[in-house]
């Protein structure tokens, strides 16, 4: 009868173990990859703010430099986190702000707010003024580079220049992975289960930085759980613009990069950018996916500062 017990309260406390296991499993992840964020950042000279632009409150990076101001744009599902490896080699010279978009990061999400091209890229304006920056270089990667290049073209004597890292915005002559999913009804973005996720990270770099299994889980318990969310931005933010009809006003200077295996928007978009911008400087990359900042954040930092030291 001991035995029995004893065996009954070890199965018990088993259980219990692996229920706990189970319940603070992301909540660890999650901790790991917020705690390792914010401790970078503050190692690269980017300090945290929140300012309201049009109502809403909007979580950012800043750097403390006076120097010329870069403001850099994330893409759709990510945040001002993807920036800060690339964002250590301009902190000290320039003024650099990276703000988590409505509907992203810190910055939240309300289901009443827009996330069209156009309003984001308006929010964006709207954040200089509340900075009090008249001017700045603007770089954006995929949906941000669709709003870099929007900016351009709404507010051209406001853009110092205009960054493209694999833009949004502009047709494909090839159909990206991506692309062809979606005519399958099938949005990579969107998914219910770790698996879905562990499908999509894959596509959004060839070579990304390594992460711990524990924290690759958080991130996809994040997916799922802004799973109406996403869904709400991503119909919001494919809306068609004038971009494709004004991309030719852009007059500012250009870099486009790109990672030539990026699965998400394909490389023969980049001929397709050239036409428009023919004052574009360009760089493609090989073994490199949809987010190079992310990927090989030294060389494109590289490419970058020096773009900008000849202007």
């Amino acid at each position: 009868m001991a035995i029995k017990k004893t065996t009954a309260v070890a199965a018990a406390l088993a259980a219990l173990a692996l229920g706990w296991a189970y319940t603070t499993y992301p909540a660890i992840g999650q901790l790991t990859y917020d705690v390792t964020a914010g401790i970078e950042s503050r190692l690269y000279g980017l300090h945290k703010e929140v300012v309201t632009v049009e109502g809403i409150p909007m979580t950012l990076y800043r750097s403390s430099s006076q120097g010329p101001a870069i403001v850099m744009i994330h893409g759709f599902s990510a945040d001002k986190d993807v920036w800060a490896r690339f964002a250590r080699h301009f902190s000290g010279h320039y003024q650099v702000i990276i703000p988590d978009l409505p509907g992203h990061g810190e910055t939240g999400f309300k289901p009443e707010w827009s996330y069209t091209i156009e309003a984001q890229t308006r929010r964006i304006a709207a954040l200089m003024d509340q900075l009090q920056i008249k001017q700045a270089h603007i770089i954006g990667n995929s949906m941000g580079g669709f709003i870099t290049a929007q900016f351009a073209v709404s507010y051209p004597q406001r853009t110092l220049s205009a960054g493209l890292v694999d833009p949004a915005g502009l047709p494909s002559p090839h159909p990206s992975e991506m692309r062809v999913m979606l005519s399958q009804g099938q949005n990579p973005f969107v998914f219910s289960t770790r698996e879905g996720f562990h499908r999509f990270y894959p596509m959004t770099m060839a070579s990304p930085p390594f992460m711990p299994g524990y924290v690759l889980d958080a991130m996809a318990d994040r997916y799922i759980a802004r799973r109406d969310q996403l869904t709400q931005i991503f119909a919001e933010s494919h809306k068609e613009t004038d971009l494709p009809v004004r991309i030719r006003e852009v007059k500012v200077p250009v870099i486009l990069m790109w990672g030539k295996q990026d699965r998400l928007i394909d490389v023969s978009s980049v001929p397709v950018w050239q036409a428009a911008l023919p004052q574009a400087q360009v760089h493609v990359w090989d073994g490199i996916g949809h987010m190079p900042m992310v990927e090989t954040p030294a060389v494109t930092a590289e490419a970058y500062q020096r773009f900008l030291s000849g202007l």
